[in-house]
C-alpha cells in the first residue's frame, strides 16, 4: 500500500519530530519516499529504518550534511583534523578527509556519511553519477536520497543490507545499524524506527 503522506507527516510532527516539522525535513523526507517508490510502494518497516537512519545522520534535519555538520569541505576538514589530533578518532588509521592529489576530499556527506574514495567509487558504479570527478554531488538531495536506500538496499556501506533484518518473518530495529554503523547508537536509530513504522503504519 502507497505512503499516504498527508496523514504520514501529520504522525511524524508529533513522533519523532517532537511537535515541529520544518519546511526542509519535509523536503527531505519526500526525497527520500520518492526515490523509495521506485523500487516499492509499500510501507514498510525498511522504509521506516531508512528514515530513520537519515534522521539520525542529519542531526534530525533531514537533509544531507556533511561530516561534523560544516558549512564547508574545509571547516570539516580543519574540525576532523582537530578531533583526530586530539585522540577523538582512534578508530581512524588513514586520515581519508586529507585532500589527495587532485585537491578533492573523500570526508563523510549525504543523508549517510558517504567516507572514502573506494565507497565513492563503488556509489558512483551504483547510482551512474560520477561521485569521484565530484564529490560533491553526494550532497545534492536527490543523488544523496539515491545514496541512502541503494547503499542500504545493496550493503555497499558495511556488506550488511536491508533485507538481512526485514522481511516477511522478521524485523529486527536493533541488529539494522549493522548497515551503516555497527552498533553505535543503535537503540536510539531503533527508536526512530519504530516511530517511522508507526507514521506509514
Amino acid at each position: 500500500m502507497a505512503v499516504d503522506r498527508v496523514r504520514f507527516f501529520e504522525r511524524v510532527r508529533k513522533n519523532p519530530c517532537g511537535g515541529r516539522l520544518y519546511g526542509a525535513q519535509v523536503t527531505g523526507m519526500e526525497a527520500i519516499l520518492d526515490h523509495w517508490d521506485l523500487h516499492s510502494k509499500a510501507a514498510d518497516p525498511a522504509l521506516a529504518y531508512v528514515l530513520a537512519t537519515a534522521f539520525h545522520e542529519t542531526a534530525k534535519t533531514m537533509q544531507p550534511v556533511r561530516e561534523t555538520l560544516a558549512k564547508s569541505d574545509a571547516q570539516a576538514v580543519a574540525r576532523l583534523e582537530r578531533a583526530y589530533a586530539s585522540g577523538r578518532l582512534p578508530s581512524v588509521k588513514t586520515p581519508y578527509w586529507r585532500p589527495d592529489a587532485d585537491g578533492k576530499t573523500w570526508l563523510g556527506r549525504g543523508f549517510v556519511q558517504l567516507t572514502h574514495k573506494r565507497n565513492y567509487e563503488a556509489m558512483s558504479d551504483l547510482t551512474g553519477e560520477d561521485l569521484v570527478a565530484d564529490p560533491a554531488l553526494a550532497m545534492r538531495i536527490d543523488i544523496a536520497a539515491r545514496i541512502l536506500i541503494e547503499g542500504m538496499r545493496v550493503g555497499i556501506f558495511t556488506g550488511w543490507r536491508l533485507e538481512f533484518f526485514f522481511g516477511r518473518d522478521k524485523t529486527d530495529w536493533v541488529g539494522a545499524r549493522k548497515i551503516v554503523n555497527g552498533t553505535d547508537r543503535a537503540e536510539l536509530v531503533a527508536g526512530y524506527g519504530r516511530a517511522f513504522a508507526a507514521a506509514l503504519s
